[in-house]
């Protein structure tokens, strides 16, 4: 009798040993309900900062697992290597104001004298700060640098290059009377052409220096990279390099003139980051930042004589290039003939999970 009772004693404690163990495996595998919390980057652990539809649909077999999703969400790293005179601080001061309620960290890459090429030590130790910094994650990054292939380095994992392309004649009058009268985001800074009045169209006709065609070669070694080649202005193996990187390197590149768009395109892709984007930069005054504040547009034989170079006719074809890309990704995003998204789910799936196993 006193054996069974210990007996009886002993199965009890075991099994409720087992269910404690099975409860607690449990609870931290399944994501209850279709909201999601992380730890934001004030320090208010636990903060609300979006929410998912649960997509789990065992009738379709489409699987959309939240635990998974959630931790490639918070390794986000992006990479804006931003062209200069392209918008990019509109777009730049857009992402500043939704990092702290989408919970993701910005930051500067501050490049000594603006460099747009990092030094051979430099490169490895950025590739390597920016993949381990995982306090820093999801990340936003962005200065004025050209792109760099994180593969070479012998890392794990690459982050998302982003950017955006701007008509190249385009952005260099803007650049052109920018370095003499500033803009409306500082409007009090000197600029280092102050007091020069000379028009685009002078300078083209008097073959100065400041409106040399050469100087639009700014958009391809971005594009291209750190290689020497890419900084040869005319260089057709840099422009070849730089479409090649457009296309496999980058997950978006965008346009000046389409920022809307492009916008519209990340935060139905990146919406970890790019939550409530569009509404934002519609109603703020994002769309509107940094404009020359006198600016005179060429006339159409300075317009004939620059499209003559080059060095024109190859940045035009790298923007060429990414606008017909840009609009076949927005053309994806909907099913053709009807104003719906584009979806996809699973089928046919073999061995079926659900059928009796056979001996």
């Amino acid at each position: 009798m006193i054996t069974t009772k210990y007996f009886f004693l002993l199965t009890l404690i075991t099994a409720g040993f087992v269910f404690i163990l099975l409860y607690h495996w449990f609870s931290t595998k399944v994501i209850h309900g279709d909201k999601l919390t992380v730890h934001v980057a004030d320090g208010n652990d636990g903060q609300l900062i979006h929410s998912r539809i649960n997509h789990w649909q065992t009738s379709t077999g489409k699987v959309d697992d939240q635990t998974t999703y959630q931790n490639y969400d918070e390794k986000f790293v992006i990479i804006y290597n931003r062209v200069p005179k392209t918008g990019s601080t509109s777009f730049v001061n857009l992402t500043y104001d939704l990092c702290k309620k989408n919970a993701f960290h910005v930051l500067h890459i501050n490049i000594t004298a603006n460099m747009h090429v990092l030094s051979l030590p430099n490169q490895l130790k950025f590739v390597r700060n920016i993949t381990a910094w995982d306090s820093m994650k999801p990340a936003f990054y962005h200065g004025h640098m050209a792109f760099l292939d994180f593969s070479k380095y012998g890392m794990p994992s690459k982050p998302l290059y982003i950017n955006l392309i701007r008509q190249p004649l385009d952005r260099l009058v803007s650049y052109y009377y920018f370095l003499r009268y500033g803009d409306d985001y500082r409007p009090y800074l000197v600029r280092h052409r102050a007091g020069d009045t000379m028009t685009f169209d002078e300078c083209v006709s008097r073959q100065k220096p400041d409106c040399d065609p050469t100087n639009m070669w700014l958009q391809i070694p971005f594009f291209c990279g750190h290689h020497a080649e890419c900084w040869k202005p005319g260089s057709s193996w840099a422009l070849e390099q730089a479409k090649r990187n457009l296309v496999n390197e980058y997950f978006l590149v965008g346009l000046t003139e389409e920022m809307d768009e492009f916008i519209e395109l990340l935060e139905l892709s990146l919406p970890r980051l790019y939550r409530g984007a569009v509404s934002h930069f519609q109603k703020s005054n994002k769309s509107h930042l940094r404009k020359t504040k006198s600016k005179v547009e060429p006339a159409p034989e300075t317009v004939a004589k620059i499209k003559e170079s080059t060095v024109w006719q190859m940045e035009n074809e790298l923007y060429e290039f990414a606008r017909e890309q840009f609009h076949f990704v927005q053309k994806k995003l909907r099913t053709p003939g009807r104003n719906m998204m584009q979806d996809f789910l699973y089928e046919k799936i073999k061995p079926n999970q659900n059928a009796p196993a056979k001996n």
